[in-house]
Order: C-alpha cells, then sequence, then structure tokens
C-alpha cells in the first residue's frame, strides 16, 4: 500500500511540475554584438537602468538583464575582464564551487560540473541562496566567447523555483557561441 502511495505522489508531482512549465515560452536572441544566442522567456525585457542599480551594485552590475514584468525573475549575462579558453573550464567551475561554498555557507542543493553544450564546454553553479527576506534560486552558467569568460545567470525566489527550475536549465541548454 506505502508503494502504490509513493508512486501516486510521484505523479501527481510530475504533473504539477510539466503543468508549471508547460507555459514559459522562450525565444532565441542574438546578444552582446552577435557573439552568442540564448533563449530568453517571451515578454522578459531588457531590465531599466533603475531597477540595474538597484538590483547589482555597481562593481558587479551585468552588462545585460532580462526580467518578468515584476523584476523577481532575470536572465543576466557579463562578458568579464577575466581571460577564458575552453580548457580552463573546468578549474573556473572548481574556483567557483569553492567560491560559493565560502561566501554562501547556508547554500542548499549545490550542484556543480561541466556539460557541453551545444559543442561548448559550459560550467555551471546551481544553489539557493539566503537573501534579506526570502531566498534565490540561482543557475549560473559561463563558457569563454572571443578569450573572455561569460557569465550567465537565471535567478527568481524560491516560491518559483519549481516552475522556473527547468526553464533556467533549458535557457543554458540554449547557449550557442556565434
Amino acid at each position: 500500500m506505502q508503494k502504490l502511495f509513493n508512486f501516486i505522489v510521484c505523479l501527481f508531482a510530475l504533473f504539477l511540475l510539466s503543468a508549471a512549465t508547460a507555459g514559459i515560452e522562450l525565444e532565441e536572441k542574438i546578444l552582446l554584438d552577435k557573439k552568442v544566442s540564448l533563449k530568453i522567456p517571451k515578454g522578459f525585457e531588457v531590465m531599466q537602468e533603475e531597477m540595474l542599480k538597484a538590483k547589482y551594485p555597481a562593481e558587479r552590475r551585468p552588462t545585460l538583464v532580462y526580467t518578468n514584468a515584476s523584476g523577481g525573475i532575470n536572465v543576466a549575462l557579463n562578458i568579464t575582464a577575466n581571460k577564458a579558453s575552453q580548457e580552463l573550464m573546468p578549474a573556473y567551475q572548481e574556483n567557483f564551487r569553492q567560491t560559493f561554498t565560502k561566501l554562501y555557507p547556508s547554500a542548499k542543493g549545490m550542484q556543480s560540473g561541466v556539460e557541453e553544450v551545444n559543442g561548448r564546454k559550459v560550467g555551471f553553479i546551481e544553489l539557493v541562496t539566503p537573501a534579506v527576506d526570502t531566498e534565490i534560486y540561482n543557475l549560473i552558467f559561463f563558457t569563454d566567447v572571443d578569450g573572455q569568460l561569460l557569465l550567465c545567470t537565471f535567478n527568481c525566489t524560491v516560491k518559483d523555483q519549481v516552475a522556473w527550475q527547468p526553464t533556467a536549465k533549458e535557457i543554458m541548454a540554449s547557449l550557442k557561441k556565434l
């Protein structure tokens, strides 16, 4: 009887997950001076300057941020000054893992690795970090573009995580260097 109950609960959870993600449509965008393409949720707009200044400190402000109407779900891209190559992706992944472990010792569900995405090595860190009044789900992924490190981040509050986590991974899987 317990096995049947567990099976039904799993089926219901899968149904809820698929229902939650069914309505999120993505569209491909050519970004950063035609250096990359990335699928962005339809309806997301480039974050306005005022919101960008409020959400991101000047020294760590991304190059480009797409956001939903409320500003609570974001896809950010930043070409950093850091030199990078395909060979360095595992080293960057380990460095980011160690950095986030130290910065957020209370982070939950941390996973990291390097995957092949559209023929290129892409490192990633996935974790839930504390914020002032909630927790934030983050999927940070990165690769090299023209010898520099491209850093991309998807984030939303944990209350939106179940609905958006599969979409975040789909966004990462869409990354292409042009």
